[in-house]
């Protein structure tokens, strides 16, 4: 007699790691992201979009979140059912809330354009608070892209 299980496509990958609040911490973080998405066969474009919008989630952390001896944490969830990449960065500065930028004018400023970004290349993002002090930015990247209008 013979039997077989049974076996379910895994359609939800979800991957976390706690980073070191530092430049280096920032650029690892765009590593790991990079290699999970590629190692979880997510497609060229969105798997782009979700590093350069982990880059600089990351890089605002650190720039504008950071706390001595703490650090921040990523977290990346692809759900393809949902066709779905979500990047998360979590800090420990809740108090300091993610602020759109006005346009900048003539190309003004040195900084000040890593959420205008974030916006640009992400279908969705938000933040929400994490207990007990901090917050997590989110930002969610649709796999495959809406049709576009003729």
């Amino acid at each position: 007699m013979s039997t077989s299980a049974t076996e379910f496509p895994l359609t939800v990958r979800v991957f976390s790691q706690r980073l070191i609040c530092s430049p280096r911490g920032a650029r690892r973080a765009r590593v790991l992201t990079r290699d999970h998405l590629l190692g979880w066969e997510v497609p060229y474009d969105p798997a782009e979009r979700a590093e350069h919008v982990v880059a600089e989630l990351a890089s605002n952390a650190v720039r504008h979140a950071r706390v001595p001896g703490r650090g921040f944490k990523l977290g990346l969830r692809l759900d393809r059912v949902a066709g779905v990449v979500r990047v998360e960065v979590t800090d420990a500065r809740g108090e300091r809330l993610p602020e759109v930028p006005p346009p900048l004018v003539d190309g003004e400023g040195e900084s000040g354009r890593g959420l205008l970004l974030v916006i640009a290349l992400a279908d969705r993002w938000g933040w929400e608070p994490y207990a007990p002090s901090g917050k997590t930015v989110w930002a969610e990247i649709d796999l495959k892209a809406p049709p576009t209008r003729a």
